[in-house]
C-alpha cells in the first residue's frame, strides 16, 4: 500500500510541474487569453472535420479533385490554420487602411460614373478629347430622275 501511495504523490507531482510549466508557456497563454485564436483553430478543425466526412463518404481521393464543397472546406480549413499560426507566433495582420479607402474610392467612383450622365461626359472628353461637332454635307449629286420614273 505504501508503494502505491508513493506512486500516487510522485504522478501527483509531475502532474503538478506539467501544470505550471504550461502556465508559463507562452503559446498556451495565448491560447487560453486570445478568443479569436480559438476561434480560427475551431474553425480549422469544423472546416477539415467536414471535407474529411464528405471523402469518407465513399466518395473517396477523387472527391478533391470534383467536389467543390471539399475544396472549399479545405481551403477554409487552410485558411484558418495561417491565421492562427500567425497568432500565435505573435505576427497579427494588419489590415491595410489604405487599400480599404481605395476599393472604397473606387466604388463611389464606379456609382458616381454610373449615376451621372455630365460626369461620365467629363470623364470620356479627359480620355478621348472633346467631341466635334459637325454638320454632314454630301460631296455627290442626286441622280438626275428619268422618264421611266416620271411617268
Amino acid at each position: 500500500m505504501a508503494a502505491r501511495t508513493k506512486r500516487a504523490q510522485e504522478s501527483a507531482r509531475r502532474v503538478s510541474e506539467a501544470a505550471s510549466s504550461l502556465r508559463s508557456n507562452p503559446y498556451v497563454q495565448r491560447l487560453i487569453e486570445d478568443e479569436e485564436l480559438r476561434a480560427n483553430i475551431r474553425e480549422a478543425f469544423e472546416s477539415a472535420r467536414d471535407a474529411y466526412s464528405r471523402i469518407a463518404n465513399g466518395k473517396g481521393p477523387q472527391a478533391l479533385m470534383d467536389d467543390k464543397k471539399v475544396q472549399k472546406d479545405l481551403r477554409k480549413a487552410a485558411e484558418s490554420m495561417r491565421e492562427a499560426s500567425e497568432q500565435l507566433r505573435g505576427k497579427r495582420r494588419r489590415k491595410s487602411r489604405i487599400g480599404r479607402l481605395l476599393v472604397i474610392a473606387l466604388i463611389g467612383a464606379a456609382l458616381a460614373l454610373l449615376l451621372s450622365e455630365e460626369l461620365r461626359k467629363a470623364v470620356l472628353d479627359r480620355l478621348f478629347g472633346a467631341e466635334e461637332e459637325f454638320e454632314y454635307t454630301s460631296t455627290t449629286s442626286p441622280a438626275p430622275e428619268t422618264a421611266s420614273t416620271q411617268s
